[in-house]
């Protein structure tokens, strides 16, 4: 793949969605253009076609470039925006940005998504952690007490640590874990957990480092972040866990 702006925001949503794609939650079954470009083949076309058919991730991609001005919702910027945070997600006016999410999602929605109203508007942010938290269901379903609903928004958000030690195949990084006491979410005290990092096509983060800070998807390292990333990503996701704590009940 060549090192092109098209190649690379290719890449990056790549390794981003890989994860989800190949347990079968998103996007297109079988989508192995993914994996080939995330970890730097494959091609960027290939990408943006598959790209297309997530319904939950491609349309803030679109509303981020559109409110942004920039034409291609797989540019660099644009991805990491949704993913994890960055100066384009600050700039963008969430009122305006709701309004048009929930329409385009309101198109498609049934009796599932049925909680798509006006009603979620003050919780919207341009972030896959607001998809996460407010637009599926399972934060609904925190209340019934099964371990479930926690283990998926925990595993679905886009998570942040210190890599402690690199294996070929996997690697312990120190995380702070989501927890529900009945009433709030919240992130924890740090643990480690191990991560898979390595497909049949290689590895999404080469050359890791202990130190270095990681971000997790569905328990796979999918990104190397900086030290400003690693903030944005937890500051954007404390936000909407504080979004979301004000919609659910309290006992």
């Amino acid at each position: 793949m060549a090192d092109g702006v098209a190649a690379r925001g290719a890449r990056l949503f790549a390794r981003y969605a890989h994860a989800p794609n190949e347990l079968g939650y998103c996007g297109p079954a079988s989508a192995a253009a993914l994996e080939r470009a995330a970890c730097g083949g494959g091609d960027p076309a290939a990408v943006a076609a598959a790209a297309r058919q997530f319904s939950g991730a491609w349309p803030y991609q679109q509303l981020i470039a559109e409110h942004c001005g920039i034409t291609d919702p797989l540019d660099e910027r644009v991805v990491r925006a949704y993913w994890t945070g960055n100066h384009l997600t600050d700039r963008i006016d969430v009122d305006r940005f709701g309004g048009e999410l929930l329409s385009r999602f309101g198109e498609r929605a049934g009796h599932y998504w049925s909680h798509l109203t006006a009603e979620l508007l003050p919780e919207v942010t341009a972030t896959h952690a607001f998809h996460v938290f407010g637009v599926y269901p399972w934060s609904r379903l925190l209340e019934t007490g099964m371990p479930q609903p926690l283990h998926i928004l925990d595993s679905c958000r886009i998570g942040w640590g210190t890599v402690l030690e690199v294996s070929d195949g996997d690697a312990a990084v120190r995380v702070r874990p989501l927890e529900f006491d009945g009433t709030r979410l919240a992130l924890g005290t740090e643990t480690v957990r191990r991560a898979g990092r390595r497909t049949a096509s290689g590895v999404f983060v080469p050359a890791l480092r202990v130190g270095e800070q990681v971000a997790l998807h569905w328990d796979f390292v999918c990104d190397r972040l900086t030290a400003e990333e690693a903030g944005r990503l937890e500051s954007w996701t404390v936000r909407q866990l504080g979004h979301t704590n004000g919609r659910l009940p309290t006992r």
